[in-house]
């Protein structure tokens, strides 16, 4: 194996690549809808971040990723029963639960699954951790896989760490991620970046139209 092939920012390769969009959901991304920050309103750091570059950067993704043919997974919180008997122990102490039957649990509309899209529900920070996603990537014949979403700090540092463990190339996409404050943002990319490859929105758009440009 080469040495570039060995690289964090290798070039990816035609059906070999994945992305992976984090818990962009209503109840978190829709002012007033989470119960644990309710007097956030649009002005607030995370949802004029979210609303300004997060969510506009990762609509850049998809548009990319599905004219090439890389596979789009999203994945989101929610239990899958309606009394959230299924949920981690995590998120019965904290609590999270968001029922099966809860429409705010489906992602925003500007990143809505489209045709036979991947949604994967979680009931853990980490998607590895309470998903089959493994699998899924496993059978898909995904090597590199793309990541972005919220929180930076939380379940998207989850997923690079945990997704470098088991063996992809993990690219982060920072720009198009999010977290509560810039610092608590910055700081997750710095303490993850030696698992992955930090990138742009506009260099991985552009490596993703160079994928469609080889198939």
């Amino acid at each position: 194996m080469t040495r570039a092939a060995c690289s964090r920012d290798a070039p990816y390769r035609p059906g070999e690549t994945a992305l992976l969009l984090i818990d962009m959901q209503r109840i978190w991304l829709e002012p007033g809808r989470n119960p644990a920050h309710p007097d956030w309103g649009a002005e607030h750091y995370f949802h004029h971040t979210t609303a300004t570059r997060a969510i506009p950067n990762q609509q850049r993704l998809l548009a990319a990723a599905r004219r090439s043919g890389v596979e789009v997974i999203h994945t989101i919180i929610r239990s899958l029963t309606e009394d959230g008997r299924d949920r981690s122990l995590d998120h019965k102490l904290t609590p999270i639960h968001l029922a099966a039957s809860n429409p705010a649990a489906l992602p925003v509309k500007e990143l809505a699954p489209v045709g036979d899209e991947i949604l994967l529900p979680k009931t853990s920070s980490g998607v590895f951790n309470s998903t089959n996603l493994n699998y899924l990537l496993r059978n898909l014949g995904v090597r590199f896989l793309v990541v972005a979403g919220i929180m930076t700090d939380q379940c998207v540092d989850m997923a690079v760490r945990d997704g470098a463990d088991l063996g992809y190339m993990v690219t982060c996409v920072g720009d198009a991620c999010a977290a509560t404050t810039a610092q608590r943002h910055e700081g997750a990319l710095r303490a993850f970046g030696g698992y992955c490859w930090i990138a742009d929105t506009n260099t991985v758009a552009n490596r993703f139209a160079s994928l469609g440009q080889q198939a």
